[in-house]
């Protein structure tokens, strides 16, 4: 459904301490110190209304392979206290569901809350520009959702925040969440990012699991072929060619660019130098190593012409379709995808590749517990009003064993969904119709995995994967400290990024990777540097 980035991955060089306090964000950023952040984050408070069949350890998130018999109301008292409708933004990836009024599955998880919820769902993969003209009209709606890796492209994203948002500290901070249990129960890693200018300014959806990225294969097409999993990159690209037919409508590779950084041991942006310093990833040699590989790819048509083309291609489907054999995308994606095809091809296998390293080299694993998305509250509303919400929030947040969950995920039985014969609900057409996580990527929710009836295996398999990849996950050197990017350096990323891209399809020589590098560099990039380095040694780092 997502592409997660870890999807997706920062006060002033002069100026006074950053240490303990936080500074007015603007064109320069401001970094808060950790001490500073945890001052103002929720108690922590555990929800578990069954016991785990596999326990999660640290980050990676709890499994269970059955589905429960007995729910329990989550919520006794009905969130609603009368007020007006709520108008909500998120993004969706997808066909879009029928509005409030054609939607029964609105309906009924409205007729819950006690108060109407009108969501506007828009398309994930133009999601920023909806974003950015609602920001610059200073025209939010009630709940704005928006995505952790569009929110480090907004210059003086941090000034928006302070002017168009409500400041949720005071209702959140400390035991202050005990009103709101299943907020409280989100984990802390994921709070400490909501926090803007030393204040709590949204409520996050934490991820399901730290890892950014993951490589998809169709083990199954790869069983057919005869093709074995691949333990070197050059294993990769042999397999690429094996696998290549145009004549047939089959291209190896979707994009995989940023799970090969990982291959060749590339950091996600920044690491410490040996001899003191940080080091942007577009220094490190093994950041072109991987650009040359996968330029390679791409000028040897082992890529699909769709990607090749388009920023946007649906990869999802031409995975789905067997026209492309890898791809990547964030492990929040894999259940749906097995379940969805799986009802047409029973034989749909998709797993991802195990990660090897280049030369002999460990990789490198990128991820945080940075949350998908933030949930913001509009700005000067009745205590009346921001209590009203922040109570749907919390029915959005019920745990998994809860009435409230089943509806929110599944909508109504009968409708939305039948129960099959152990107990797991699948979806009906009208469900996967109407139902686009109109209530659960705004409410945030902590995540388990579930065993379902056409994905058998998927628990195990996803708690597999982390076990056996935690180890390799690198440190993440600002944990507990949030950043607020300096302005110059949120405005070239995106054209970095474009320059990159043209590299990747060849466009230009890998060799303008020096020209990119010092462009980037000379206009923000060194900014940036100092700017991290700073706040490292600002926590004693």
């Amino acid at each position: 459904m997502l592409r997660l980035v870890g999807l997706g991955a920062a006060a002033t060089v002069g100026g006074g301490a950053l240490a303990g306090c936080s500074k007015e964000a603007g064109s320069q950023g401001s970094a808060t110190g950790a001490d500073a952040i945890k001052a103002v984050l929720p108690t922590y408070q555990r929800v578990e209304l069954l016991k785990p069949d596999i326990p999660g350890e640290g980050p990676i998130p709890d499994g269970y392979l059955s589905y429960p018999r007995q729910l329990v109301d989550a919520v006794t008292e009905q969130p609603g206290r009368g007020g007006p409708p709520i108008q909500t933004m998120t993004p969706w990836w997808g066909p879009t569901p029928p509005p409030l009024g054609r939607n029964a599955y609105l309906a009924a998880v409205n007729g819950k809350l006690g108060v109407e919820v009108s969501p506007s769902l828009q398309d994930g993969n133009t999601y920023s520009d909806k974003l950015n003209a609602m920001l610059g009209a200073r025209d939010v709606p009630d709940l704005l959702c928006a995505p952790n890796w569009e929110v480090d492209k907004v210059a003086r994203f941090s000034d928006a925040v302070k002017a168009l948002f409500t400041d949720l500290t005071d209702h959140l901070q400390g035991d202050n969440a005990a009103k709101y249990p299943y907020l409280a129960s989100l984990p802390s890693g994921a709070w400490e990012y909501s926090v803007w200018g030393g204040r709590l300014y949204a409520v996050p959806f934490p991820t399901d699991g730290p890892f950014a990225w993951a490589m998809f294969h169709r083990k199954d097409l790869f069983d057919a072929a005869g093709l074995a999993t691949p333990t070197t990159p050059d294993e990769l690209y042999e397999i690429g060619k094996k696998a290549t037919d145009p004549a047939k409508g089959v291209w190896a590779f979707g994009s995989v660019f940023d799970v090969v950084q990982q291959l060749f041991g590339c950091q996600q942006i920044w690491r410490k130098k040996p001899d003191g310093g940080l080091e942007h990833k577009f220094e490190n040699p093994a950041f072109e190593a991987a650009l040359a590989f996968t330029a390679r790819l791409f000028a040897e048509g082992l890529v699909h012409p769709d990607t090749v083309a388009s920023r946007g291609a649906d990869e999802k489907q031409l995975f789905k379709a067997g026209k492309i054999l890898l791809f990547q995308d964030g492990l929040g994606a894999w259940q749906g995808m097995q379940s969805e095809r799986v009802k047409e091809l029973p034989t749909f296998n998709m797993q991802p590749l195990p990660l090897f390293g280049a030369q002999g080299a460990q990789p490198v694993v990128w991820g945080s517990e940075k949350p998908i998305f933030y949930t913001f509250l509009k700005k000067d509303l009745a205590a009346e009003r921001v209590d009203e919400l922040l109570r749907v929030l919390n029915w959005c947040a019920a745990p998994f064993g809860s009435r409230e969950f089943e509806l929110r995920e599944y909508g109504a039985e009968g409708q939305h969904f039948t129960r099959g014969a152990d107990g797991t609900p699948t979806l009906t057409e009208l469900g996967r119709s109407e139902l686009g996580a109109q209530y659960t990527h705004i409410g945030g929710r902590v995540p388990v995995k579930v065993r379902s009836g056409d994905t058998p295996n998927y628990v195990q398999d996803y708690i597999g994967y982390y076990r056996n990849h935690i180890g390799q996950m690198e440190q993440d050197l600002f944990a507990g400290i949030k950043l607020e990017l300096p302005a110059n350096w949120s405005k070239i990323i995106q054209p970095t990024d474009d320059k990159i891209r043209d590299i990747l399809r060849g466009r230009r020589p890998v060799s303008d990777l020096a020209q990119v590098r010092k462009e980037f560099l000379d206009t923000g990039g060194e900014e940036g540097r100092a700017f991290h380095e700073k706040a490292l040694a600002d926590n004693g780092r």
